[in-house]
């Protein structure tokens, strides 16, 4: 007998490692933000006392988020990981409060960590994550990321991306207006009506500059199917105000961080459309809050990610396909701008075609140029 409460009792969390993932660009990635060369994740695996393991990872943005490896690295050593150590897989829920009950801020690390509590949860099931979180669809299209260069650079790499399939692109503006607009007038021109066009200004904007952007371009003849935080996170009355003057659809990123911002701003007709990235929201728990609350409000989102790597984006590609209804827009291309991905048998990322895997959990087998801190 108790040999068999023994067995039944296996699940608990018993160990974890922290690593570093460094992945090299195709080309550097380039924002109103900031430049960066390659990916850089923290990792976290979590060991149950079956011998299950989990994966969980991180960037540091800190301009965005806050977090740098240290932080990151030390939120999950000194304070997630005693929280919930010897917990049950089981309780899958108790666990998540628990993660984002251990310390104020620190959505990455928290975001690291619930990403390899559901992979295990997952696996325990004997399902696929987006299988076990209700079911949904096994392929995802994305759009590219176009970064902000000279207009005729920027011309380039929208072509090389129509060539290799990609039908949306998203175009990084905010630095200098007029060149924004040359910049753009550019690329719609090279491309063409029939590929999608999406604006992410990261904050680059006033909310006049954004209205007088967009109506700039569209008296053109250049459309678009979105424009992404134009203003700062803070200027919330200017998110709106672009939100009722432009008919360009207008979405909230660095506004809509938490689960509280984006139901404020549902509630508010704040913006068009809600950005959720699980490295924002602080993990897939609080992530498929805002995509459940967006549905009830009839609010579309785009699931998008950091520039990570393909552990972290292969969990928000399984939370998007169990959310397919209302996460409607994917924005997860930041695997395919890496010379590699170093991940083998999970999510596969082939240019705009994303495949889910259909093995229990994320479906890890082997991470290459780990290195375990």
């Amino acid at each position: 007998m108790n040999l068999t409460k023994s067995r039944l009792d296996q699940g608990r969390l018993t160990k974890f490692r922290l690593g570093r993932l460094k992945v090299p660009l195709v080309t550097p990635f380039k924002t109103a933000l900031r430049s960066v060369d390659h990916v850089d994740d923290v990792v976290v695996e979590l060991e149950l006392d079956n011998g299950m393991i989990g994966y969980g990872s991180a960037p540091a943005t800190a301009v965005i988020t806050g977090d740098t490896h240290a932080s990151i690295m030390a939120a999950i050593r000194d304070f997630i990981w005693p929280a919930i150590l010897g917990k049950h897989i089981r309780d899958l829920n108790d666990i998540c409060q628990l993660i984002d009950k251990a310390m104020i801020h620190n959505s990455s690390a928290k975001a690291a960590v619930e990403i390899a509590i559901y992979d295990l949860w997952s696996q325990s099931l004997g399902l696929p994550l987006y299988q076990a979180l209700g079911g949904g669809i096994s392929q995802l299209h994305t759009d590219i990321t176009i970064s902000v260069n000279h207009p005729d650079e920027m011309v380039s790499d929208a072509i090389k991306a129509v060539d290799l399939g990609y039908d949306t692109l998203k175009l990084k503006v905010g630095k200098d207006l007029q060149l924004d607009i040359d910049r753009i007038g550019a690329v719609a021109k090279a491309v063409g009506p029939d590929i999608r066009l999406r604006l992410d200004a990261n904050q680059g904007w006033s909310a006049k500059q954004c209205i007088q952007a967009i109506s700039a371009m569209n008296r053109a003849g250049i459309e678009f199917e979105l424009i992404e935080q134009p203003v700062a996170a803070d200027d919330i009355s200017g998110l709106k105000h672009c939100t009722e003057q432009l008919h360009t659809p207008v979405m909230a990123d660095e506004t809509a961080f938490s689960f509280a911002q984006s139901l404020h701003l549902m509630q508010n007709q704040g913006c068009d459309i809600i950005n959720i990235k699980l490295m924002k929201a602080g993990g897939i728990s609080k992530a498929l809050h805002i995509a459940d609350a967006a549905t009830a409000f009839r609010m579309p989102c785009m699931m998008g990610c950091m520039l990570e790597s393909s552990i972290g984006v292969a969990a928000a590609a399984h939370v998007a396909a169990s959310r397919h209804q209302v996460i409607t827009k994917i924005d997860l291309d930041s695997p395919s701008l890496c010379q590699f991905n170093p991940v083998a048998g999970s999510v596969e990322f082939h240019d705009a075609a994303i495949s889910l895997n259909q093995s229990p959990g994320l479906g890890i087998e082997s991470i290459q140029s780990l290195t375990y801190l």
